[in-house]
């Protein structure tokens, strides 16, 4: 009964260690996954703050394109 036991808990053991080696590579990946996920955010996120401000300055130009061609008629 002891060999069975013995061969039990071996098993167990190597079978723990596969599962920790296992989770840290997926570990791995998933963080890898993650951090290009916060940077593509990050870039969407500046591009979103700067499109109001685009809209602005092109309405303010064609102000004055407006104006420009009043002038010269």
């Amino acid at each position: 009964m002891t060999e069975s036991i013995l061969v039990a808990l071996i098993s167990g053991g190597l079978t723990l260690l596969g599962v920790i080696i296992s989770n840290n590579k997926h570990q791995a990946v998933s963080d890898t996954k993650m951090e290009e996920l916060t940077r593509e955010v990050r870039e969407h996120n500046n591009f979103a703050r700067r499109v109001p401000v685009v809209e602005e300055q092109i309405k303010v130009i064609n102000h004055r394109l407006a104006d420009l061609e009043e002038y010269h008629k």
